[in-house]
């Protein structure tokens, strides 16, 4: 079968070939019909996240999937179900932990678990996975071509679960959310906002010039576009309104500290970026005054569980064909896997931050390889 791998920090994916899996006792053969792309795999890519398994030069890609079970192997699954695997794995050689065993490896710490994909084990991005069945998803069938949308959606109903959960000891009412970053998550999330009752007013950051793409989807959602340099993290209350929620994804690691400015008291600011390493001066005593007089709070969230999976495919039943075909730019059958990933080429040191940035005139958004047609 055909695989998309990577050898980290090679620069480029490439189409390689492997054997078709055989299902273990426990485990179904999945037949995989679309991959997502997003940020995570670029950083795979060229070598600043994750890793392959053990012993294994290259990684298969791919984190954001959707399939329809082949073979059920005895799992209690139905031959031709559309399933969406869950990204977390205990580590080789044990079948569990605590953290499984509670259904929570998305808390469980670096050491304890590998990421398909990410690290420590291979993707999704291949004709056919296999996959343990309490690891796999149903959704239903006429989502199939948005399924791999599900997981980042996952991620987002784990960092307000988890936003909330910070607010729980009184009676938090969010009228207004901040998202910062206009990639597909920030716009997965800011479509999310929208379309619950949970937020009167939502605004986006980004650094887009109009006209753009990206801006005519978020005031077609009725959310405000902010551009940041025009207006800054620290200044959007003075500019807009103080914010009850701020949802930071974009591993620019000043937000994780302006956030705490732009929060109204009793807010909560949820972080869910990975920068790289980069040293720079805050005023430590302001920002915990802050926290304190304020009430404030902030969480950072990483990975999701089955619960948030399964809350994110009733999400993607909600939001418009229309602002999913806006978000997802291209999806790409094996013949233009260059143009699934538009971005590994282009990704360049931004400076001085330790990250990596994207030309801002950039018009993808979010990308998918096509193994099977639906």
């Amino acid at each position: 079968m055909k695989a998309i791998a990577v050898q980290p920090g090679a620069g480029v994916p490439d189409v390689v070939e492997r054997p078709v899996p055989e299902p273990a006792p426990g485990e179904a053969l999945v037949r995989i019909l679309r991959v997502g792309v997003d940020g995570t795999d670029y950083e795979v890519i060229e070598g600043s996240h994750g890793g392959p398994p053990s012993g294994d030069d290259r990684l298969v890609l791919g984190h954001e999937a959707v399939g329809v079970v082949d073979d059920p192997n005895e799992t209690g699954l139905e031959a031709g179900q559309h399933v969406v695997p869950t990204v977390r794995r205990p580590p080789p050689g044990t079948e569990t932990n605590e953290y499984f065993e509670r259904g929570e490896p998305d808390m469980a710490p670096e050491g304890a678990y590998v990421e398909r994909g990410i690290v420590g084990a291979h993707g999704f991005m291949a004709e056919y996975i296999t996959s343990p069945a309490e690891y796999l998803v149903p959704i239903p069938a006429d989502l199939a071509e948005w399924g791999f949308l599900v997981e980042p959606l996952s991620i987002t109903e784990k960092a307000v679960e988890h936003a909330r959960a910070t607010r729980s000891a009184f009676d938090w009412q969010p009228d207004s959310a901040l998202v910062l970053g206009t990639g597909s998550l920030g716009l997965l999330t800011a479509a999310m906002f929208t379309a619950t009752d949970d937020f009167e007013r939502v605004y986006c950051l980004g650094r887009k010039d109009r006209p753009h793409p990206v801006i005519d989807v978020i005031e077609r959602l009725g959310a405000t576009y902010i551009d940041s340099r025009e207006t800054p993290v620290a200044e959007i209350p003075a500019a807009y309104e103080p914010m009850d929620l701020v949802y930071e994804a974009t591993g620019y690691a000043k937000h994780a500290f302006e956030s705490i400015d732009a929060l109204a008291p009793n807010g909560v600011a949820a972080l869910l970026g990975v920068p790289g390493d980069w040293a720079f001066e805050v005023d430590g005593g302001h920002l915990h005054r802050e926290l304190v007089l304020s009430n404030k709070a902030v969480v950072g969230s990483v990975n999701s569980n089955r619960a948030h999976f399964e809350a994110a495919i009733d999400t993607l039943e909600d939001l418009p064909d229309w602002l999913l075909e806006a978000i997802v730019t291209g999806i790409y059958g094996l013949e233009a896997v260059d143009r699934a990933f538009p971005k590994a080429a282009a990704r360049v040191p931004a400076a001085g931050d330790g990250s990596a940035a994207i030309p801002d005139d950039d018009t993808t958004i979010k990308t998918a390889v096509e193994f099977t047609a639906i």
